[in-house]
């Protein structure tokens, strides 16, 4: 479908595509995008790089659209060190997960917040956490946190294990990748004081995405490891 209207799109990742072209994966409202940008080693090509807020024009019924106009629309977040690797995590996730022209204007505005969130120099951890839960909630793939896959409430005491495809079943033998009910109820309330709730959390989120990735690592990751 042609879009000749600017809309609001953040560069996700960028690559170089013939000559003196490249060839973008943006997020927009709209969902993720892919188009190509003429003459990238000029200005358009200076403001076609991650977390800057533009206005983008893109033409072309296909699935690979052509870059009309490209304006910034706003001050770009200043990232850098693990908000850097946060915000390219971030990314990656979106174009390893998000459907093609998939609307998510929702998703656009968490994805907004977060990055001014990180520029702000806030704590990592839950805003992560914060935006996977959203990423898979967004996409189909969310599940309850405080009933499991029978309905029934989540008790403090008792241990669960997340079944993917379904939610969170009560188990009663001890096993690897558990989580206990005191952990996800922190989780959903966002109560990051409980001890341990950031790290169940992190756990739990790396479990949920794991099956949507198909085994292919993420290198955002690996970057965070050799920092």
């Amino acid at each position: 479908m042609d879009q000749p209207d600017g809309q609001a799109a953040y560069v996700l990742h960028s690559r170089a595509y013939r000559e003196t072209s490249a060839l973008v994966d943006f997020l927009t409202p709209q969902g993720r995008l892919r188009a190509v940008l003429r003459r990238a080693r000029g200005k358009s090509g200076s403001l076609a790089r991650p977390f800057v807020p533009l206005e983008v024009e893109f033409h072309g019924r296909g699935e690979l659209k052509n870059v009309g106009r490209i304006e910034s629309a706003g001050v770009a977040a200043w990232l850098n060190g693990d908000a850097l690797f946060s915000g390219l995590y971030l990314n990656e996730l979106l174009i390893r997960l998000l459907p093609a022209e998939d609307p998510h204007p929702a998703l656009f505005e968490h994805y907004t917040a977060t990055l001014q969130a990180l520029a702000a120099g806030r704590a990592l951890e839950p805003l992560l956490r914060a935006f996977e839960w959203r990423l898979l909630d967004e996409l189909g793939y969310g599940f309850a946190l405080d009933l499991d896959v029978n309905g029934d409430p989540v008790e403090h005491e008792g241990l669960y294990r997340l079944q993917v495809d379904a939610g969170l079943e009560r188990v009663y033998l001890l096993q690897p990748g558990l989580f206990n009910g005191a952990e996800l109820a922190a989780m959903a309330q966002a109560d990051w004081a409980v001890p341990g709730a950031l790290s169940a959390a992190k756990r739990l989120m790396r479990q949920a995405l794991a099956v949507h990735l198909g085994g292919k690592p993420l290198a955002s990751r690996e970057l965070f490891r050799k920092r």
